[in-house]
């Protein structure tokens, strides 16, 4: 039995030692797969949502309300032609 977790953790030493030359590259590695801490964002003036539900609101007529709330946030809500 301690032959077999001998042998695997000799083996797991090869895997783990051939990957990597010294131990700053281990370093570095670990480093590059670590997720960000912090998100960019960019704030653009014109908002996609907004262009492409009021182009669809002029070739068609909408069924429900569901972006009205959305566009009444960003304060680009059109008039409804009665």
């Amino acid at each position: 039995m301690s032959d077999s977790k001998d042998l695997e953790r000799e083996l797991s030493e090869m895997l783990t030692e051939g990957e990597y030359g010294s131990e700053e590259e281990r370093r570095e590695e670990e480093r590059r797969r670590l997720s960000p801490k912090y998100e960019i964002r960019i704030q653009t003036t014109l908002d996609p949502i907004v262009e492409e539900t009021l182009n669809y609101r002029k070739i068609a007529k909408e069924i429900d309300g569901r972006y009205d709330e959305y566009l009444k946030k960003t304060g680009r809500i059109e008039k409804k032609p009665e």
